[in-house]
């Protein structure tokens, strides 16, 4: 008994100082180990402070930047088909020519980011795409772009790949197309047989014995078919290669809102045209435009260096025009059976036009002398010379209240109008 009751202070002395140990060590505790939870209230009575989470910031992007899109094609020693076409000696002299006027090339996704706001664009710069998919882009043109260290994008039409129904031996292949991906190059589509999307135009469509048969389609069977155009080559190539397609190029640059929509609900985020326009800001990304670069034209690249090589970035942004409210004629995305058209806009909607700034520009003519009518608010042009193209592409820019306004929209041209040769599919790739 005489020993339990020695014992005893000896225990409650123990206790005492393990608590002291505990207190000590909780008021210094290394980072890592567990601590009471934000306002809790310690052992102490005190509160845990609560954390304040980071701030995380938008970057703001410089609105006034400008860009330009080049669409380039088939790259040949001996030109054949200008409209298709250039050399490589052209096409490195053109991309040299980028790097000596200082305009900065940048990826189609850099771009796309610019115009969600997530980051900033140099204030003058260019993004470079090859549509179709033909082995010289991957032959010539890559090694090409790489020597000067240039993103581009490539547009593939699925069944212009080589094995499918247009793909002959000039065609880019399947694995081709794979060591561009691994290597950085943007891959997006452009369509699986490259034929004009829009309902009632004649295509051609292949049967699974390779007859090929020229017919219009219409109603169920044309939604069924521009369906496999527009969202099946997007899967298509998603699943053979493993990536996301967030851009849409319209083969021929024709299309119509219906198209737009089927583009929009595929999941595209961006939709590309043939018409070339300095791309700001503000401009749709249903209608992008890039200029074509063919060996008979030289001067569609000299202008669109001009035009983005004398921008500072500072110059106040251009407000783009939806042309559905602008009332045109002929309307955005509709057909005409003349080659010499009349052109008109209404822009009294716009607000009050300096009438000595509206300038009108039509896809093969450039600017055009078109009468302006202040009183009525409405810019018209009619067509002298004959359109020679599928189709025709329209920019309306004038000023009101110091400010620059722009719209523009495409028109269809049937065929046989302006003596054009019978529209079909693009040549199989020899």
């Amino acid at each position: 008994m005489m020993i339990r009751f020695a014992i005893l202070p000896l225990l409650l002395a123990l206790n005492f100082s393990m608590c002291k140990r505990n207190e000590t060590t909780s008021q210094n505790q290394p980072v890592g180990a567990s601590s009471p939870a934000p306002g809790a209230t310690t052992a102490g009575g005190s509160v845990a402070p609560v954390a304040t989470p980071p701030k995380i910031t938008k970057p703001v992007v410089d609105q006034t930047a400008q860009t330009i899109i080049f669409c380039y094609h088939l790259l040949v020693d001996k030109v054949r088909y200008p409209g298709t076409e250039i050399t490589p000696a052209a096409f490195e002299a053109q991309m040299k020519e980028l790097k000596d006027r200082g305009i900065t090339v940048i990826s189609m996704q850099d771009l796309l980011a610019w115009k969600r706001g997530e980051k900033n664009i140099p204030p003058r710069c260019a993004v470079i795409t090859f549509d179709d998919g033909y082995k010289s882009q991957y032959e010539v043109a890559w090694p090409i772009m790489k020597k000067y260290g240039y993103p581009f994008t490539m547009f593939i039409y699925t069944e212009g790949v080589r094995g499918g129904s247009l793909g002959g031996g000039g065609a880019i292949t399947w694995e081709q197309l794979a060591d561009m991906r691994d290597n950085g190059v943007d891959i997006e589509a452009h369509s699986a047989t490259h034929q004009d999307l829009r309902e009632g135009h004649t295509i051609t469509l292949a049967s699974p014995g390779g007859k090929k048969t020229r017919t219009k389609l219409t109603g169920a069977q044309y939604e069924q078919w521009v369906q496999n155009e527009v969202v099946g080559c997007k899967q298509l190539l998603e699943q053979r290669l493993g990536i996301k397609i967030n851009c849409f190029a319209v083969p021929f640059g024709n299309y119509n809102e219906h198209v737009k929509e089927l583009a929009r609900n595929a999941g595209y985020e961006a939709m590309f045209t043939v018409y070339g326009q300095p791309i700001t800001f503000t401009s749709p990304l249903d209608s992008i435009g890039r200029y074509a670069i063919e060996a008979n034209k030289p001067k569609v690249f000299a202008d669109a260096v001009k035009m983005i090589g004398t921008s500072t970035g500072g110059a106040s942004a251009v407000a783009e025009v939806g042309a559905k409210d602008l009332a045109t004629q002929p309307a955005d995305g509709d057909t005409v059976r003349t080659a010499l058209p009349l052109i008109k806009a209404n822009l009294s909607g716009i607000g009050q036009i300096e009438p000595g700034s509206v300038q009108m520009r039509v896809s093969g003519l450039g600017v055009v002398p078109a009468s302006y009518d202040p009183k009525t608010g409405t810019v018209s042009y009619q067509v002298t010379q004959k359109l020679r193209e599928k189709s025709c592409s329209v920019f309306v820019s004038a000023k009101s209240a110091g400010k620059k306004v722009e719209a523009h929209w495409t028109f269809g041209i049937e065929e046989g109008a302006a003596g054009l040769p019978a529209a079909g599919t693009p040549t199989p790739k020899k």
